[in-house]
């Protein structure tokens, strides 16, 4: 496949996820009309995606702590571990959000610009890192150095920004779920 058919495929499916996204955020498509339809475990799931998220946290560190010492094969299997549980965060976030489930955020004064502050940043970094995350993975496996590395200068701040605000964002989400 030649890179521009990869570029092209890349920002298709970044666009198509990021689609995805806005209608369930938007509550447009309910899955679930009757909240007790909404099997248990679901209610899991916002959990599940931050403990994923501060995994990613610590496996994005321990890899650039690898590619310093010159352990590629290291840092590569870090990052590979590191993408497929974030696809697994992406599959677990879009199956709550397609419950209608919605979680509101209670805190007041200083503490509720901060929250917002963070869930503004992170959403618009996470729209942002996927389609770098992918160029850098693909330019990385084709062992373009050069290119991986100019990637990778944006994508990886931004990828781990993104994984600690989920974290911070659930954290101060999560005393006000009413689920």
């Amino acid at each position: 496949m030649s890179e521009k058919s990869v570029f092209k495929l890349i920002i298709s499916f970044s666009i198509i996820v990021l689609l995805i996204i806005v209608v369930l955020q938007s509550k447009v498509i309910n899955f679930f009309p009757d909240k007790s339809a909404v099997p248990e475990w679901v209610l899991f799931l916002p959990k599940l995606n931050a403990i994923i998220n501060g995994t990613c946290s610590v496996l994005l560190l321990v890899s650039l702590y690898q590619i310093k010492k010159r352990n590629i094969e290291t840092h590569k299997k870090l990052n590979i571990a590191t993408f497929i549980l974030s696809a697994l965060f992406l599959v677990s976030y879009v199956i709550f959000h397609s419950t209608g489930i919605i979680t509101r955020f209670g805190g007041t004064g200083t503490i509720r610009t901060i929250y917002y502050f963070i869930l503004i940043t992170h959403i618009i970094l996470a729209a942002i890192v996927l389609p770098l995350v992918l160029l850098s993975f693909n330019s990385g496996l084709k062992l373009k150095v050069k290119q991986h590395r100019r990637l990778v200068r944006w994508s990886y701040p931004i990828w781990l920004y993104v994984t600690i605000s989920g974290v911070l964002v659930y954290l101060m989400i999560s005393p006000y779920y009413t689920f």
